[in-house]
């Protein structure tokens, strides 16, 4: 199985199943000299975990992190960073039904028929709980950003019907995690919060989309064509499990605007360069960074494992049958998908910045040669 693997100089490399002993990634190509502790991952990790409020699934998982190499005396070291985060309430049995009947919507008849086997248990590797990996490298990617007075934040902005209206960065920073629904908008947090707990009780769930948002993005970043930063951006955001749509800048509304309209003048900025006079083009031009606000949108469906009774095939006895699937899942993924979003565009954005040669891929204190320095651990004998 390929694909397991994203980036190109800072490379993620994923493993572990939903029911598996362990979810784990490994980070290569962090540059030593970043201050990382597992107290630092685990910030987001808890954002994401399972089990955080009524309008998440009820698996109990602590998502506790163990950093394995990589960092030495509270630094990274430069060589690969690697993580793993235990499996500890895993309950497979509910899945047996759907060993040779796949449940509807879901990966398990695709991958079944392009292995000739699976982990059925909990979904196997198609799980979104695979993106417990991703929100560790993209905390550690975050950190490395923050050096270079990068921020980036991500919220909800729509549940079913219901759309929030514009917010600021400073609101996003202030407000999204203030609520369960994580909306930077108290008052339309409340509104989604009631809608979603209706679906749940009818045992049913509901789909929605998250807004994000990056600030301090330097112009330059991305190449034309196939590696262009909003294309780059686009396969990071589509991977991540439900998506169906991304957009940038005015996306998919660009359609109901001229090209007068649509386009960006210019005028000189404070620092006398050409600045765009807005930001329509979500701060990529020619698929290049212009130095604006990064801003977008991921759009997820309704999750697909809900406790109504559904139709399915089984392919080893022949039978039709009507069956439900009674683990315990979300009603609605964008308030745990918020960290997700953040790490993808994290793990994009430092990428980028790494093969621009805005940030040294060997260390971050830009004294290449020096071998005495802050970080590098001391002989306790000459103490």
């Amino acid at each position: 199985m390929n694909g397991n693997r994203f980036g190109r100089l800072f490379q993620v490399t994923t493993f572990g199943e939903s029911h598996g002993e362990a979810m784990g990634c490994t980070v290569s190509g962090c540059p030593a000299g970043i201050e990382l502790s597992e107290e630092d991952i685990q910030e987001d990790l808890d954002r994401r975990k399972p089990g955080q409020s009524m309008i998440t699934t009820s698996r109990g998982e602590p998502d506790a992190v163990t950093i394995n190499s990589g960092v030495q005396d509270g630094y990274t070291t430069g060589t690969p960073i690697g993580m793993v985060i235990q499996n500890k309430d895993a309950r497979s049995g509910k899945y047996e039904p759907f060993i040779t009947a796949p449940r509807p919507s879901h990966g398990d008849f695709t991958y079944s028929a392009k292995f000739g086997t699976r982990n059925w248990g909990g979904g196997g590797r198609s799980s979104a709980r695979e993106t417990v990996n991703w929100v560790a490298a993209g905390a550690i990617a975050k950190k490395l950003l923050a050096l270079e007075g990068i921020e980036l934040k991500a919220h909800v902005n729509s549940i079913g019907e219901i759309e929030a209206p514009e917010v600021s960065f400073e609101e996003l920073l202030e407000h999204s995690e203030e609520n369960d629904v994580r909306c930077a908008h108290p008052e339309t947090a409340e509104k989604m919060q009631e809608l979603i707990e209706g679906y749940q009780e009818e045992g049913d769930s509901i789909g929605g989309s998250i807004e994000f948002e990056a600030r301090g993005v330097p112009v330059g970043l991305g190449a034309p064509r196939f590696d262009s930063l909003s294309a780059r951006l686009g396969q990071a955001m589509m991977a991540i499990p439900a998506t169906t749509a991304f957009e940038f800048g005015l996306g998919r509304e660009a359609r109901e605007y001229t090209g007068k309209e649509r386009n960006d003048g210019w005028e000189f900025g404070p620092d006398g360069d050409p600045k765009p006079v807005e930001n329509d083009h979500g701060g990529i031009q020619g698929g290049i960074s212009s130095g604006e606000p990064i801003y977008g949108e991921v759009t997820l469906h309704a999750p697909t494992s809900i406790p109504k009774s559904q139709t399915t095939v089984d392919w080893e006895t022949g039978e039709v049958k009507e069956e439900q699937v009674l683990g315990r899942h979300d009603p609605v993924l964008p308030p745990r998908g918020v960290p997700v979003v953040e790490a993808m565009l994290a793990l994009t954005l430092v990428d980028f910045m790494l093969l621009s040669g805005r940030i040294n891929p060997d260390r971050v204190d830009g004294k290449p040669g020096e071998y005495d320095t802050d970080y590098h651990p001391s002989n306790p004998r000459n103490e």
